[in-house]
């Protein structure tokens, strides 16, 4: 296997597979190229890296030069759909597509088929966008990896000796490795953020409620995945639109999608470098955190420390819960279903099974908890930046970072605050350690204020340096 980030070869001329979605539009608009020259390059780019990093599920390269060529044809008649009208995008295998099985990551027989989109399929097919496959994902999305009982090891899209992270495993593999420039995930304890901080990436968790899901419940979000800001920015103008399908779903009033980048200054910023609860912060990525702090005070931002918030019986409460829920779609399958869920997850949901009822409540009142605890401890302040998780990339074929499936998810301590309280958080590369793994910078501000995070983290993009990034144009 191949470290591409560490590579050293001559940096090349961007493919059409690498260029980002505003370079894309204008040379459909100036006739430079055309989706289907696009859409050739991203085949070519799947069939070269997917038998290694094997990060989607769903892949028809017909289906995608026809709808590429759907586009061409719009372009050429002056009649596209808009600025994303033949740009490459995935979707998660837990995002619906009609006509397509959606199994969840799992081997189990006869996944669900769904008769209708979801909300976010039918606003990227409404824009235009061709969507090259859905993504792969660890069973039921409960694991920060791409280990899978119905996929088998996702590898990250910079090195695939390293996990993907997850649960959008494939998204965050297909956005490093470069199959087109838009990628949508879900997150429900740092599904986004993870692969995002592990491979590079741009990666929003967005505000509850802005993105309408098929599936909704307390936590879960769906959002982008991109190599820049700029790109993350492009597909919420998008996806970002309420949905009466989505019982959370609502409008958000005065959100400008500009790719304008927006510096600190004059913000009131809070560094956190404990989280009170999980694995403690590792030397590198400290080191990186508060090199990239250092930026925002030398943009103007005033920033302050801030203190632990959550405790560790929050958190362990809130996966007691999590394994209560799934072990009730375990134990709901028939016993040769059972067989061939991922034995990992298997032992991790079974733990739930003898919590009793007023154990099972107070697990899932630490939900309502850790939102009130986390918008008050963060109510002061226009932004939050921390780690996103203590820990750099570990082994593709590990589950967890932490490989036993009894303890707690000690790494997503920095994350799942902002999945309860609805907040958005995003993840953006702050460093690259001396072996080559890549660190995410969380920021973090109210609800609503996605739009800003996004222009603060394009800025960061520039002021954080060529060291701290990772070279896209090294990549094959």
């Amino acid at each position: 296997m191949t470290d591409h980030a560490a590579s050293t070869a001559s940096p090349a001329a961007p493919r059409l597979a690498d260029l980002d979605a505003g370079a894309l539009a204008a040379g459909y608009a100036a006739g430079t190229f055309t989706p289907s020259e696009v859409a050739e390059d991203v085949i070519a780019r799947v069939v070269d890296r997917e038998p290694e990093l094997n990060a989607l599920f769903l892949f028809d390269p017909e289906q995608v030069r026809a709808d590429a060529a759907a586009a061409t044809a719009r372009w050429a008649a002056g009649a596209a759909r808009g600025p994303l009208d033949g740009v490459p995008v995935t979707v998660k295998e837990n995002i619906a597509r009609a006509g397509q099985p959606k199994p969840s990551g799992t081997a189990i027989p006869n996944p669900p088929v769904p008769e209708q989109n979801a909300p976010t399929t039918d606003r990227l097919l409404e824009a235009g966008a061709v969507i090259v496959g859905s993504t792969t994902m660890p069973d039921w999305g409960m694991l920060s990896s791409g280990v899978s009982s119905l996929h088998g090891i996702t590898r990250g899209g910079l090195n695939p000796a390293h996990t993907s992270g997850g649960s959008s495993a494939g998204a965050g593999a297909a956005a490093a490795a470069g199959y087109g420039p838009l990628h949508v995930g879900t997150d429900i304890g740092g599904s986004i953020r993870l692969p995002g901080s592990w491979q590079g990436l741009t990666a929003l968790k967005p505000s509850e409620g802005l993105i309408p899901l098929d599936v909704p419940y307390t936590g879960r979000a769906a959002g982008p995945l991109t190599r820049t800001a700029a790109d993350a920015i492009r597909l919420m103008s998008v996806v970002a639109q309420p949905d009466p399908r989505d019982y959370l779903t609502r409008a958000y009033a005065g959100l400008e999608w500009s790719t304008e980048p927006l510096a600190p200054a004059g913000m009131r910023v809070a560094l956190q470098l404990d989280a009170g609860s999980g694995l403690p912060v590792e030397p590198e990525t400290r080191a990186l955190i508060e090199a990239a702090a250092e930026l925002f005070t030398a943009a103007g931002a005033t920033v302050e420390p801030l203190a632990p918030f959550i405790a560790p019986e929050i958190l362990d409460g809130i996966v007691g819960y999590w394994r209560s829920r799934s072990y009730a779609d375990f134990e709901a399958l028939t016993p040769a279903e059972q067989s061939v869920v991922l034995p990992f997850i298997v032992e991790w949901c079974v733990a739930g099974r003898d919590f009793t009822a007023a154990e099972t409540v107070r697990n899932r009142s630490m939900m309502d908890e850790m939102a009130r605890l986390t918008r008050a401890a963060t109510q002061p302040f226009d932004l939050v930046i921390s780690p996103v998780t203590p820990v750099a990339a570990f082994p593709a074929e590990d589950p967890m970072p932490i490989t036993d499936p009894l303890q707690t998810m000690g790494h997503i301590s920095f994350t799942v605050p902002y999945n309860m309280s609805g907040q958005p958080a995003l993840s953006i590369g702050a460093g690259i350690q001396a072996d080559g793994r890549t660190v995410g910078l969380q920021i973090a501000g109210p609800i609503g204020s996605d739009d800003r995070l996004l222009r603060v983290a394009a800025w960061f993009e520039a002021a954080r340096g060529a060291d701290a990034a990772v070279d896209w144009s090294r990549l094959p």
